[in-house]
């Protein structure tokens, strides 16, 4: 005699409903597709996609959607996240360990540039939506986000890039998609306004950068903000793998942040403070 009844049934088929996959011996399907009809006919970026959104891209858009994704894959081991999947390697820990690692640092300051850019792109979208010509949108938009005490608009500059060589390509696709009218918005447009309003704002240029470029082109596909760090932390894997992978063929084991030899600055106390004088001279 069964255990559970019909409805005990349908209450753990239901636990964790989704609309993404149906699997049961034999059928995988995926919104609604059988796995076999996608295998050789469906690119890695177009399943991202589709998983994402339930439907596939255009051409255009699976271009564009490709080339945002394939220009954020690495950015050297000076950046926190490749540094701490090498660093990892070097402890002995799996691969996947080492992945995880570098992939848990991606937070609010390294990673989340294109989510606040493209929050900020699509504030600026709606006020256009809303009858508001680009230009006023953006200088109200700008000027009320340093008024809230912002320092600088993500998305926009570079520590290591005067120019960021990634930023431009990526735009320039844009462009011609929207050109096709296979994308939605002024994205392309808003960015370069924005740029051009920071230099107003701040008597200074500040050229646009690969999250920047990256945010506009999300917008533009119709991406929620929130999914930019995802899509982020989809590309930058792949750098994360490749350098787990070169480290773990290394004998180098717990390789630290400094070079042999090179110390960090103590900023403590001075052994000759007169409390840890009184510590260290007392009798036991």
């Amino acid at each position: 005699m069964s255990l559970h009844n019909n409805s005990d049934k349908q209450q753990a088929a239901d636990w964790w409903s989704t609309n993404i996959i149906q699997m049961s011996p034999g059928h995988i399907n995926f919104h609604g597709t059988p796995i076999e009809k996608l295998i050789g006919k469906v690119s890695f970026t177009s399943m991202i996609w589709f998983m994402l959104r339930g439907d596939l891209p255009n051409s255009g858009q699976e271009d564009l959607f490709n080339a945002a994704l394939m220009s954020s894959v690495d950015h050297g081991p000076q950046a926190p996240s490749i540094a701490i999947a090498r660093m990892a390697s070097t402890c002995g820990v799996g691969i996947n360990n080492a992945m995880a690692s570098a992939i848990n640092v991606l937070g609010d300051v390294h990673g989340g540039a294109g989510e606040q850019c493209l929050q900020l792109f699509q504030t600026i979208q709606t006020q256009i939506d809303a009858g508001i010509e680009l230009r006023i949108a953006t200088q109200e938009v700008l000027e009320s986000y340093f008024s809230s005490g912002n320092k600088y608009v993500p998305g926009y500059g570079h520590r290591f890039h005067p120019i960021d060589p990634r930023s431009a390509p990526l735009l320039q696709l844009l462009e011609k998609t929207e050109h096709n009218q296979t994308v939605t918005g002024n994205y392309s447009a808003i960015a370069k306004t924005v740029e051009l309003t920071i230099a107003k704002i701040k008597n200074k240029h500040i050229p646009i950068n690969i999250d920047g470029a990256t945010a506009a082109i999300y917008g533009a596909l119709g991406f929620p903000a929130e999914l930019c760090r995802g899509l982020f932390i989809l590309s930058r894997s792949v750098g994360i793998l490749a350098h787990a992978w070169e480290q773990q063929q290394e004998p180098t084991r717990n390789k630290g942040p400094l070079p042999k030899g090179w110390l960090w600055t103590y900023t403590g106390k001075d052994s000759n403070s007169t409390e840890i004088k009184e510590v260290v001279n007392r009798e036991l």
